[in-house]
């Protein structure tokens, strides 16, 4: 079966050395590893003011208490995302007002995000789905027209691009997710990005207890709640390993994604993502849409590929179905939608099947 994701990791005789050494090194918590995996992050994905995490949701966490969010306050945000997007908001006691989305892409839609500003929205969390950047310009000027703070989920979309800028780079904050299935993994791990610089001390305060690396701890004085949201050097190591050849595996993805919207997009009775003239998506998956979504399933089942929706709207929880509302545009985005795989693993036989397969229904 040709798995929908899949764990990305470097040939085996380049990590296995690396990890080695780390292991046996005598330092394998937060450390030199972890600050040189920040310096060359930022500066292959145009990250800069930034910071690597334990994880893509604690990144999150820490881009909400940084925008200010406090208990009773609101975020809008989407429904059709992985679940720790909106669990991270009732983390802080904020409450999640969910938007619609455009029913041909899955993203957050801007006149819906719009329509449920109040006076109690501190923030807007954006999801860039399946890789698909949102429609950021429109969504950043309603930021800043009511000075809410905007927040990039770039779980989805390492390497996608926005007006020719590498994504995360339009928001107030951004996160990103080495989650152990996404386009790079560091078995688990995050990244938080932010525009001021001045953050840069509290963010590194907040993910560590809020100590101050460097300072003596019989010195240190802790003034704020802080989380143990530190990156390790194990972890590190593993990104490290991982950058020279990542860029080959996101071409691919995006190489796959963009014959899918070309072939795809022929076939009768099926439809693919449309989405912003800015936007370059890096296709983390790629998502099919019929009306019968269940037979896009079998039939590419049948062939040995694994197909499906993957996610489940988050307002279908019991945990979040008190925030639902009424959301139609997503109701029929999921009904016509299924996820495909078109990652590094799909080469091009594989493809062409998976084409086949759909064009004979």
């Amino acid at each position: 079966m040709i798995p929908l994701v899949k764990v990305g990791l470097p040939d085996k005789e380049i990590l296995m050395p690396q990890l080695e050494k780390v292991l046996y090194s005598g330092m394998i918590g937060e450390g030199e590893a972890v600050y040189e995996f920040e310096r060359c992050f930022q500066n292959q994905f145009d990250v800069k003011n930034s910071i690597a995490m334990s994880s893509g949701t604690a990144a999150l966490h820490s881009s909400l208490i940084l925008s200010g969010v406090k208990p009773g306050d609101e975020v809008i945000t989407t429904s059709m995302t992985a679940e720790p997007t909106n669990i991270a908001i009732l983390q802080v006691g904020a409450i999640p007002v969910f938007a619609d989305v455009d029913v041909t892409s899955g993203n957050l839609n801007p006149s819906s995000i719009e329509n449920k500003i109040t006076s109690k929205t501190k923030a807007i969390i954006v999801v860039h789905y399946a890789g698909i950047p949102v429609r950021l310009n429109e969504i950043s000027e309603i930021s800043k027209c009511h000075n809410i703070s905007l927040i990039e989920d770039c779980a989805h979309s390492l390497g996608a691009k926005y007006a020719g800028k590498g994504i995360g780079n339009v928001g107030d904050f951004a996160i990103f997710s080495f989650q152990a299935i996404k386009h790079m993994t560091t078995v688990d791990g995050g990244f938080l990005s932010f525009k001021d610089e001045s953050l840069l001390r509290e963010a590194k305060k907040f993910r560590w207890f809020g100590l101050e690396k460097g300072v003596p701890r019989t010195e240190v004085d802790i003034t704020s709640v802080g989380y143990k949201y530190n990156m390790h050097n194990v972890a590190a190591t593993i990104g490290l390993s991982q950058l020279d050849t990542i860029d080959n595996k996101i071409a691919k993805h995006i190489d796959n994604g963009r014959y899918f919207d070309k072939e795809i997009s022929a076939i009768s009775g099926l439809e693919v993502p449309t989405f912003d003239a800015d936007a370059e998506p890096s296709y983390w998956l790629y998502t099919v849409f019929s009306d019968d979504s269940d037979n896009i399933e079998k039939c590419l089942n049948d062939v040995g590929v694994q197909a499906s929706k993957l996610h489940r709207p988050n307002h279908y929880h019991s945990i979040f179905k008190q925030y639902a509302g009424d959301l139609p545009q997503l109701d029929k985005y999921y009904k016509k939608m299924v996820h495909v795989p078109c990652g590094w693993w799909v080469d091009a036989e594989t493809r062409e099947s998976i084409v086949d397969a759909l064009k004979k229904g």
